[in-house]
């Protein structure tokens, strides 16, 4: 009976993946996995029983089409799901939520249109989410996928595995929390490195990675620079002014400049990778700036905590929170409304040239 259970749920997986490949749910993209940090998490860290990083209690959510708390840090959806609905592609599932408790993958079919392995916390280095005590570090996420990819090859074989992971859209979004890492006034990175090593090491630990994903089968790969970080609510709080940290948005700029170098050198040496820049930095800037393009009224103060600008004490359910979540540039203290980031998807997927570099996501899927 088992084997008969195995062979059914072996032959609607590759059944899926046909119809995916032939016109189903979205003929270009067939899956879509996503790595990163909180900005894009939609409930891995729900599963770490150590983890300080948790979104799952309101006010979180209370946009998000339930209207409960899903683990996202955000009233609503964040980037990675408004991306998956550009490409026709349902909401990827938490990792750790197809884990069974012996730590195996326990679902087959629910990774053939994508799995989200992004971990609140998480940087390119272990150990950036020393503050939040758990999360899954880029390293560790990668490792992850790697299991993915060998369910997929048992399933299809290597060449109808490799097939479908070509067409597939790997989404990145991380650097925030090693950034904010060093720039910690407790820092113990800040004391082995200057900012310019630091942000040369992001840039190499990255690119290992990357070539990793590569390695897996990764072809088509959208990566997010860092953000204006210097000016989320809980940077703006620690001056007097409710200015931005200046320091800190500096040496976002210089990582992602090496971001986008390594980008290049990718493409150079691995002439079937492509990709798709998204200057993150400078949307956010924008929105900053010229706010009331977008009907946004509020830029320094988080729409759910309390305290100064909302980030003295950060949004749990003793928090209250803004009731027009659309006029708020952020959402809590780190972390962008549900707004935003559908700003920042359209941006990253029909963007023009200043924005997306070479390409955009909908010019990068038909390659």
């Amino acid at each position: 009976m088992a084997t008969a259970i195995n062979g059914a749920s072996s032959l609607i997986f590759i059944m899926c993946l046909l119809l995916l490949g032939s016109g189903g749910l979205s003929e270009s993209v067939p899956g879509v996995y996503v790595f990163g940090d909180s900005l894009v998490d939609v409930g891995n860290n729900n599963y770490l029983a150590l983890s300080l990083a948790k979104a799952d209690f309101i006010h979180n959510g209370v946009d998000f089409p339930t209207g409960k708390a899903t683990g996202r840090f955000s009233n609503g959806k964040n980037a990675a799901d408004f991306l998956a609905e550009k490409v026709g592609l349902p909401l990827a599932p938490p990792y750790l939520s197809l884990v069974s408790k012996s730590k195996k993958l326990s679902s087959t079919n629910a990774t053939v249109t994508g799995v989200n392995f992004a971990s609140g916390g998480a940087g390119i280095f272990n150990g950036t989410d020393e503050l939040y005590r758990q999360s899954i570090p880029l390293t560790k996420q990668v490792g992850y996928y790697s299991l993915v990819h060998d369910q997929l090859v048992q399933q299809l074989g290597s060449d109808g595995a490799q097939a479908h992971l070509s067409k597939s859209l790997f989404l990145v979004v991380i650097g925030s929390n090693d950034l904010f890492g060093y720039f910690n006034k407790d820092s113990k990175v800040s004391k082995q490195y200057t900012p310019q090593q630091y942000v040369d090491l992001m840039a190499s630990t990255l690119k290992g990675l990357l070539k990793r994903l590569y390695e897996l089968g990764g072809r088509k790969f959208a990566v997010a620079g860092v953000g204006v970080i210097g000016c989320c609510p809980a940077q703006r709080k620690q001056n007097t002014t409710g200015e931005c940290k200046v320091e800190a948005n500096y040496w976002s700029t210089k990582y992602n400049d090496k971001l986008k170098a390594l980008l290049n050198e990718l493409k150079s040496e691995s002439l079937a990778l492509h990709y798709s820049y998204f200057d993150t930095y400078d949307v956010m800037n924008g929105l900053i700036h010229h706010p009331e393009t977008y009907g946004i009224t509020e830029i320094k103060s988080a729409c759910c905590g309390l305290g100064n600008l909302k980030a003295d004490i950060p949004c749990i359910p003793v928090s209250t929170y803004c009731s027009n979540r659309k006029n708020h540039l952020f959402w809590d203290l780190y972390h962008p409304t549900e707004y935003t980031a559908s700003i920042f998807a359209q941006n990253l997927y029909s963007g023009s040239s200043q924005v997306t570099t070479p390409m955009n996501v909908e010019q990068l899927v038909n390659v």
